[in-house]
């Protein structure tokens, strides 16, 4: 059956000379794989520039149900991107976003909050004009919401070391090594409180946001079954270096 619906690009191969096979996470299907044939030369139905990570898609495909690939008929710019493809910062943290949204969307039911949720986050990073350093770091933290494994806010005096394994602040470290260490701890309650229109009013240094960053990995590998090494770290940090 032919159906139409919105879809954000999370990856995709090439397949043969000519096709390739591009995993989008939709709105009424959750995740999916699509054949899309013909995405070169010039006369290719399927252009290149459309199937990057995270672009934002109108798609027209044929959906079967048990079927692990889907067949593309048509797609379009849902919402084109301004600033993503060109702002070098921007660039950096949609290449390391689309990786990790790889990893742990792999759900093929549904899930309309987080479709939203992906959207409006993706739309407010293309607009903004400033103060996005820390974007990827309060988007992976609400992420987790739609993950199933949301931190349990509690922090306070008596509970400042986050515990990667319970999701909870707590007051010393326990029998386990899997903390966040004291400054991190800090900054993920702030994170936590924060929306991002509200971006601009966060102050943390380099070294603080790469600490975090890497406690941040750490507790999605111990949610996130086969989690594994994030490839595009590194060079997200030597971007926010520079």
């Amino acid at each position: 059956m032919l159906h139409t619906l919105r879809g954000v690009v999370l990856h995709h191969i090439r397949y043969k000379e000519s096709s390739a096979i591009v995993y989008i996470y939709t709105d009424l299907f959750g995740r999916q794989a699509y054949l899309a044939n013909s995405t070169k030369g010039k006369k290719a139905k399927f252009r290149t520039n459309l199937l990057q990570p995270l672009s934002m898609l109108e798609i027209e495909a044929y959906h079967r149900e048990r079927r692990e690939l889907q067949r593309l008929k048509e797609i379009r710019n849902y919402i084109p991107y301004q600033s993503i493809p060109v702002d070098p910062y921007k660039s950096g943290q949609a290449m390391f976003l689309a990786e990790i949204l790889y990893k742990v969307l792999r759900e093929e039911d549904p899930n309309p909050d987080l479709y939203d949720f992906l959207e409006h986050s993706l739309q407010f990073l293309d607009v903004a004009e400033q103060h996005t350093v820390n974007f990827h770091l309060l988007f992976l933290v609400q992420l987790t919401r739609y993950l199933g494994f949301y931190p349990d806010n509690q922090y306070g005096e008596c509970s400042y070391l986050f515990d990667m394994r319970n999701g909870q602040f707590k007051e010393a470290i326990s029998l386990h090594p899997d903390f966040f260490d004291e400054s991190s701890s800090a900054v993920l309650n702030v994170l936590m409180d924060t929306k991002f229109e509200n971006l601009k009013d966060m102050k943390i240094n380099h070294e603080e946001r790469v600490r975090f960053l890497d406690f941040l990995m750490d507790f999605y590998s111990l949610h996130v079954s086969g989690f594994g090494k994030v490839r595009s770290l590194a060079v997200l940090n030597e971007i926010f270096r520079l």
